[in-house]
């Protein structure tokens, strides 16, 4: 799990490599997931974190003053790698049908890849300090707001025929965001396999004509 948590948080960077972050305080990170994963984040304890990272309780609070301090960087982290590839896809050569094939695809195949992670940043908004939940809130805008211009490019140039752009925004990401829900390891498809079946699926929800 901490390979594909690693991998969610910190994409197309060597795991040993996630720039100014230490060993130790990426170690605390990946032990924060894979607890939060399996107790939620209420019933997870600073010493759970610890001793699933192979350190003591005080050493935890040398890189980190609270468990809620963890859970900000990892729903920061998550957004913003969410964040990046929209952007990427968004930003792409090619017209609106290619790019939101794109775009679809790979939203979708992070929460499938990274669905521990996925879970956390996204059913755990409730509990991110109010600061924090402002940060998150706004990567969160600006996700669905790159979604919502690529949908009104589409239909600008006749590609999409969709009445209601905003919702149809909206519904992008949710289709994309619930799979960090249900995917396991044990699912019978890809992650690959399944961005392709979404994007598929999208396309046709937005009338495409292609």
């Amino acid at each position: 799990m901490s390979d594909q948590a690693a991998a969610a948080l910190w994409p197309d960077r060597p795991a040993d490599a996630q720039g100014e972050r230490t060993e130790t305080a990426r170690r605390l990170l990946l032990a924060a997931v894979d607890s939060f994963a399996r107790r939620g984040y209420h019933a997870t304890t600073t010493r759970d974190i610890a001793t699933a990272a192979g350190m003591s309780p005080a050493a935890l609070y040398i890189h980190y003053p609270s468990k809620a301090a963890l859970l900000s960087e990892i729903s920061r982290a998550g957004h913003q790698a969410t964040l990046d590839l929209v952007l990427a896809a968004a930003g792409a050569p090619g017209g609106p049908v290619e790019r939101m094939r794109r775009l679809v695809e790979d939203f979708t195949s992070w929460h499938a890849r990274g669905h521990t992670v996925g879970r956390i940043v996204n059913h755990e908004l409730h509990a991110l300090p109010e600061e924090e939940f402002e940060v998150v809130a706004e990567l969160r805008r600006q996700i669905e707001e790159a979604v919502l211009a690529l949908i009104r490019q589409g239909v600008a140039s006749g590609a999409f025929d969709v009445q209601d752009i905003r919702t149809a925004a909206r519904a992008v990401t949710s289709l994309g965001i619930d799979v960090s829900r249900w995917y396991t390891e044990r699912s019978s498809e890809t992650p690959e396999e399944l961005g392709r079946r979404y994007g598929v699926l999208v396309l046709r929800m937005l009338g495409s004509t292609a």
